[in-house]
């Protein structure tokens, strides 16, 4: 659910946030947080090699656990927010008071009771073998190696499906439309993840954006023709290619992006569309 704001300014006018109200508590668990060192987009060298990054607000990274106790169950405790990942965060508490941080899933509720198994109840918020989870049902925190914990499906309003099952495989089918292969003894949460309404808030002014630690992006055509590919020119203007370049030349929009030699390539059934 998103929260919109009275246009008592112009930013005010264009900006809206997720709803926090269904969060539990404010701080997180002492335990589960560590310090991260945040090197504003350079590389070992101190080059830049991620532009726009910089600043933003000083926050703790939560550990979130994906491979849970197989066979025991734990009972939610705390929905929190959290600032390294558009998700919510559950704590969870097991039997013998040890608490983990897992992925909200999307309807999660303080007290409901969860479980790891080979094969459990198909309710959200379990975690299960794919090889017995039924075709048509959305899931999430996808391991791509048994045991290696959850990899793929875990942004906020996200799942995939399953469509096909094939020896010891399970077809995947991708929030993007790819349709790609998985070992039939990955592990994968039943349901999809929480806040969903994450990709519709409009930002509003650009404080926000240098809160989340991102600096501004000056356009290519308003640059010097020396610093960009489309720059140069005289007031309002085209950028004179056929094609949007990036400032080193290369393609920037319409071209895969992917290695043709890549190991994965081959887990791939259907690509998605460009």
């Amino acid at each position: 659910m998103l929260r919109i704001y009275k246009p008592t300014t112009q930013a005010r006018r264009k900006m809206s946030v997720v709803d926090y109200s269904e969060l539990s508590r404010r701080k997180p668990e002492s335990s589960l947080i560590v310090s991260l060192k945040r090197a504003a987009g350079r590389d070992k060298t101190g080059q830049i090699s991620t532009r726009h990054k910089g600043g933003g607000e000083k926050r703790h990274y939560r550990l979130i656990s994906s491979n849970l106790r197989i066979n025991q169950k734990a009972l939610v405790m705390q929905i929190e927010y959290d600032p390294y990942r558009s998700s919510f965060i559950a704590l969870i508490q097991f039997p013998d008071k040890t608490k983990a941080y897992i992925l909200a899933w999307q309807g999660i509720k303080l007290g409901d009771e969860i479980i790891a198994a080979e094969k459990a109840e198909i309710k959200p918020g379990n975690r299960m073998k794919l090889v017995n989870i039924p075709n048509g049902i959305g899931i999430f925190d996808i391991e791509i190696i048994p045991s290696q914990g959850g990899k793929m499906i875990r942004s906020a309003g996200t799942s995939a499906t399953i469509v096909a099952k094939e020896n010891d495989w399970v077809h995947l089918k991708m929030p993007s439309g790819e349709i790609r292969k998985v070992n039939k003894n990955c592990f994968a949460n039943i349901g999809q993840v929480s806040n969903i309404a994450h990709s519709s808030q409009r930002i509003g002014k650009a404080g926000r954006k240098r809160h989340m630690g991102i600096r501004p992006t000056v356009r290519g055509k308003a640059m010097h023709p020396d610093a960009h590919p489309h720059g140069g020119g005289e007031g309002v203007n085209p950028i004179g290619l056929k094609y949007p370049k990036t400032p080193w030349g290369k393609h920037a929009l319409g071209v895969r992006t992917r290695k043709k030699t890549k190991y994965s390539n081959k887990m791939i059934v259907k690509r998605r569309k460009p």
